[in-house]
């Protein structure tokens, strides 16, 4: 039978992780096998002792470090037999799809049989994602535009709500997330993304040098120069409650974000575009330093301290990301 292998890297939402399988383990599957697979980056939370007591069925690899999000999930498909980095597979019996899921995520009822569905209901259709909501039920975008000088000056500026929900802040319309035809997409937000095997056969997996944040859009935009199209199944609903692991260390969270921020605009971006970027995160800096002046002491120093490392990359060259 075809198989579908679930990817899920995690750290310290022992809870949350709980609730993903066992939503995994509750959903029909159809004509498909599932495997999962869960890496646990080094968790203090007991997350290992509880996949290995609760789930025995999981296949868990308990790394001894925090590699982060892009190196975790490439290490699950090393352990299943893609070559990343070139040469030939390790095996012939790769699966047919990979379902990369977040930990704090809930998949809802059919999600995955209608996300195989679309995947391989078109041969160029490489990725499909579902529609997303946060855990009181709102509307939470999962298909993306690429990122422009506008996103950036309204990640800091928000300015009126109606900007923020339009494309150029990268968002499309919530009329496509209500309908019941997959649209196409830039991208698909991490959390929850299914893709052909033939896609990292060809493309290759994540690229490593970010190791949290923006990974996607990395990968997005080398499948889609590869030829390949991606898209959002609304008919397939995720809960993500989003960001539990990332919210235990805010501030450096922060400052992660905009390494692999910068990584990815000097890698896509041209001279103009990168001094343009540069300029509006400079102002963006001093508006949040000025906010902070209201956090409370110890609040306001770890904030402060990331605002100046942030402030240091807009400067250094590539290499330094």
């Amino acid at each position: 039978m075809p198989r579908l292998a679930i990817v899920i890297v995690t750290w310290n939402v022992q809870e949350h992780l709980r609730r993903c399988l066992t939503s995994i383990q509750q959903a029909p599957t159809r004509d498909f096998t599932v495997e999962t697979w869960v890496v646990d980056n080094a968790s203090t939370d007991g997350t290992s002792d509880m996949v290995r007591d609760t789930f025995p069925w999981v296949h868990l690899i308990a790394s001894t470090e925090n590699l982060g999000f892009a190196a975790g999930n490439n290490l699950a498909l090393r352990h299943m037999g893609f070559p990343l980095n070139g040469g030939r597979a390790a095996t012939t019996d790769l699966p047919d799809a990979i379902f990369f899921l977040n930990p704090d995520t809930e998949v809802v009822g059919d999600a995955i049989p209608r996300l195989w569905d679309t995947l391989f209901a078109n041969p160029r259709t490489g990725m499909v994602g579902p529609r997303l909501v946060y855990g009181n039920g709102r509307h939470q975008h999962s298909g993306f535009f690429f990122p422009n000088l506008w996103q950036v000056f309204l990640d800091f500026f928000p300015l009126h709500g109606r900007l923020l929900e339009s494309r150029l802040n990268g968002r499309y319309a919530r009329s496509l997330y209500m309908g019941n035809a997959p649209f196409p997409v830039d991208f698909i937000l991490g959390a929850a993304m299914m893709v052909r095997r033939e896609v990292i056969l060809q493309v290759g997996a994540f690229d490593e040098g970010y190791w949290l944040y923006c990974e996607e859009m990395d990968w997005a935009r080398r499948i889609r120069a590869a030829g390949w199209e991606i898209r959002v199944e609304p008919r397939a609903t995720v809960v993500h409650y989003e960001g539990q692991s990332s919210r235990q260390f805010r501030a450096q969270a922060f400052v992660a974000l905009w390494r692999s921020r910068l990584r990815y605009f000097r890698k896509y971006h041209g001279p103009g575009f990168n001094l343009a970027m540069r300029g509006i995160v400079w102002l963006g800096l001093k508006y949040l330093e000025y906010r902070a002046r209201h956090l409370p002491p110890r609040e306001r120093e770890a904030h402060l301290r990331a605002y100046a490392q942030v402030r240091a990359m807009l400067w250094r060259g590539g290499e330094h990301l």
